[in-house]
């Protein structure tokens, strides 16, 4: 037997067969997500009113993403070339050589990185642009089906948002496959190209849409809802088109590519790994394995979101819903039975191996975990958000020392649980060679991931439901009848859990990046390892912190999330006290606050949009120039050192952020549902209200903006080390040459930090 020419890389009948299966799986996760379409645009739009508002929200997210591509265009295309050439810097693998040939390998290879780099840009941009895209179509009719019911408003919103994560499966398996198909064990060749290029486009639509819908919401929040005491999505406030049009390029098109990254990346880290595993004992299984569990996770997550509608009748009754964030939860966790059920028989009939099941269980587990730990801290009903809550009765200062505390206190449980996987993945493989073990914590990050279509069906649901709620505010502000009161509260509650579904898949989204950089991170220290052998050179296999160099590189490390965080927000605060001064200015035209006369959406629109696009180039330039300084100056082994210190700090630093945004959101929202009385001090309005309006202010550029950017940045680092790796390595001597280009990096990295710090144009 051959199929597709797969005898060549040695597979055997079974894993030939497993192998083509992966791609057809891939291919029925694109059907999947497109016969949801249909399902989706089949719904009714709801009354004018409605789709004017909708409407508008579709024209400035549309522009504001045309104009993002245009802004990101030469900055892939100059990498694109990058790319190409670095092939001909450092020589192909000796794996490339064997399977091309001495005469043929380079330019294969150069080739082959390249269209991988533009598959896995394009990739990245298909999922975040056509799940954005479908999120805005979903939101108008999930709004309209609100006045009907709550299941078939729950059912359009997150079927809307499974839409994007059958995209992600689908895309990202096909890819990883394919490369493998035609490079076989030259893979890691190709397949490095095919991570950056996905980590790149999602860093870019993650800062730019982040800052986009930040700058929107506070300045909608401060003028709108504490100075003018006025709905959040009231149609007289000339930022709340800006904030409906963020939640859609930040939320659905950001988290989106984010998260197809991460699925891309733990695939390229686990070949990459799986293929050293080969050098050693000539088995297969390492790299068909992480193919197949990916293969049974889409049809896990196929499953699984299928079953969402059916929890809230479902006959059973200790068994049913009573909630949209239960609903969802049952249906992640008929997801996770299925993988690990298929995950132990295939380790046991395939692998002759029950650990691989077992590291694959705890992948999933992990991310199951997540659900619950995160939920603890962001959700209504717990404890620390109650916490805030009556924090508010003494005024911002006290909210915002209690949401700063839950936040912090988050951080290191998110941390604890990563570590217990990795302690998992130590049990299983620590009596072998390290590379087993790192091959492990690979693994247990594609188990992790294995639910990326229930993972971004949750997330893509909370800006859906967002958005549902905001043009129902809009459409419906002068009626007051029965139907639509009973269709607001059916929107405000799947509003209220669409934050915490947002908050559980960012935490799943940040301990996906932490275990696909250490995955990465291992990668490093294998193929640093593979060149010094080939140059003669002492072989790296481990990180001495004690080295002075080392210790230097981690410090940097660790202090290079910070800036980045640094500056996202300061973007936000910059472009938010334009939205603030241009909406008050609207306020005093006659006519506005009496609805007579209507706001001009499109300047604030203006002002989100360049604010997002200025960051772009100088804050990926960051990411990308910082590692290749580290590693020319200070040499390779401080370059682990540096990135050691971007994960550990990365991590902590994005969840506390992130959970901290979502506590404040939360609490805020809890506020809100109470009857609105002043001298009670309850409800709308209320003090109590506008400390938790603050507290809200404050934390959405941390969950929304900064915090989910760390997960691409940390990611890039990570790649662009890897790439840059055998060159620093070829170098080791700079040279007047070598210190002309270390001096052109820093000049592009202070040119990248004084343009994120200079003002955003007036518009």
């Amino acid at each position: 037997m051959n199929l597709l020419g797969l005898a060549r890389h040695g597979l055997n009948n079974f894993e030939q067969v497993a192998v083509v299966l992966v791609v057809v799986t891939a291919f029925i996760s694109l059907l999947y997500a497109w016969l949801l379409r249909g399902n989706v645009l089949k719904k009714d739009k709801g009354s004018q009113k409605m789709q004017d508002v909708w409407n508008a929200v579709r024209i400035g997210a549309d522009s504001y993403l045309q104009r993002q591509l245009r802004t990101i265009l030469p900055a892939v295309g100059l990498l694109t070339i990058a790319l190409f050439l670095s092939v001909y810097v450092v020589p192909p693998s000796h794996e490339a050589v064997q399977e091309f040939g001495a005469k043929d390998a380079q330019i294969i290879v150069a080739v082959g990185r390249t269209v991988a780099f533009i598959m896995g840009a394009t990739f990245s941009l298909i999922v975040g642009q056509l799940g954005m895209r479908m999120a805005i179509q979903a939101s108008v009719r999930a709004a309209s089906a609100a006045r009907r019911g709550l299941n078939e408003s729950l059912s359009i919103a997150y079927y809307a948002g499974t839409i994007t994560g059958m995209l992600t499966d689908g895309l990202g398996l096909f890819g990883g496959t394919v490369i493998f198909i035609i490079f076989g064990k030259a893979a890691p060749d190709a397949l490095l190209g095919f991570g950056f290029g996905g980590t790149l486009l999602a860093l870019f639509m993650r800062v730019g849409g982040g800052i986009y819908t930040k700058a929107a919401d506070v300045g909608a929040d401060l003028v709108g809802k504490v100075e003018k005491d006025i709905p959040e999505d009231d149609p007289r406030n000339a930022a709340v088109v800006a904030d409906l049009v963020g939640d859609n390029v930040g939320d659905c098109a950001g988290m989106a590519a984010d998260i197809f990254e991460s699925y891309e990346v733990t695939i390229v880290s686990a070949l990459i790994l799986g293929l050293a595993l080969l050098g050693i004992d000539g088995n297969l299984k390492w790299i068909v394995f992480p193919l197949i569990i990916r293969a049974i996770g889409v049809i896990s997550s196929i499953l699984g979101t299928f079953t969402v509608p059916i929890w809230e009748r479902f006959p059973i009754k200790f068994l049913r819903a009573h909630d949209a964030e239960e609903a969802m939860f049952r249906s992640y966790e008929v997801s996770s039975i299925n993988t690990i059920l298929w995950a132990f028989v295939l380790a046991i009939f395939y692998a002759g191996d029950w650990r691989l099941g077992m590291l694959t269980t705890i992948g999933v587990g992990l991310a199951v975990a997540f659900n619950p730990l995160t939920s603890y801290f962001t959700s209504t009903k717990r404890e620390p958000v109650k916490e805030i809550v009556k924090s508010m009765r003494t005024g911002p200062a006290t909210t915002i020392l209690s949401g700063l505390s839950v936040g912090m206190e988050s951080s290191v449980w998110a941390l604890v649980v990563i570590c217990a996987s990795f302690i998992g993945a130590l049990v299983l493989y620590g009596g072998q060679a390290p590379v087993y073990v790192l091959y492990a914590v690979a693994m247990i990050g594609i188990g992790m991931l294995s639910h990326t279509g229930n993972n971004v069906a949750m997330d893509s649901y909370g800006p859906i439901s967002d958005n549902a709620n905001g043009i129902g505010e809009m459409a419906w502000h002068d009626m007051d009848d029965a139907e639509t009161k009973n269709a607001r509260q059916i929107m405000a509650d799947l509003d209220a859990v669409g934050n915490t579904t947002k908050a559980i898949t960012k935490g799943i989204a940040i301990a996906s990046a932490v275990i696909a950089a250490v995955s990465l991170f291992a990668s490093f220290i294998t193929d640093v390892g593979r060149v010094q052998l080939q140059l003669n050179l002492p072989v790296l296999e481990s990180i001495r912190v004690s080295d002075t160099k080392v210790f230097i590189g981690f410090l940097l490390g660790g202090a290079l999330p910070w800036l980045f965080s640094s500056l996202s927000i300061r973007a936000v605060s910059r472009a938010a006290s334009q939205v603030v001064e241009e909406v008050r200015k609207q306020f005093r035209i006659p006519g506005i606050m009496e609805g007579t006369v209507t706001p001009d959406y499109a300047r604030v629109v203006g002002i989100s949009t360049r604010s997002a696009q200025k960051e772009l180039i100088p804050l990926a330039t960051i990411a990308v120039v910082m590692p290749l300084i580290i590693g020319l100056v200070l040499q390779v082994e401080a370059l682990g050192g540096f990135l050691a210190g971007v994960i550990l700090s990365g991590q902590l630093l994005a969840v506390f952020m992130s959970n901290a945004g979502g506590a404040w959101d939360n609490a805020k929202k809890s506020i809100e549902d109470e009857p609105r009385d002043l001298e009670a001090n309850t409800g709308k309005g209320s003090e109590r209200h506008k400390a938790g309006v603050v507290g809200d202010t404050v934390g959405d550029p941390l969950k929304d903006t900064a915090g989910p950017a760390l997960n691409p940045m940390i990611k890039v680092v990570n790649l662009v080390s890897l790439l840059a790796a055998p060159v620093i390595v070829k170098y080791q001597d700079l040279g007047v040459v070598g210190w002309i280009v270390v001096a052109a990096l820093a000049g592009a990295m202070i040119w990248a930090i004084s343009q994120s710090e200079k003002p955003v144009p007036e518009v």
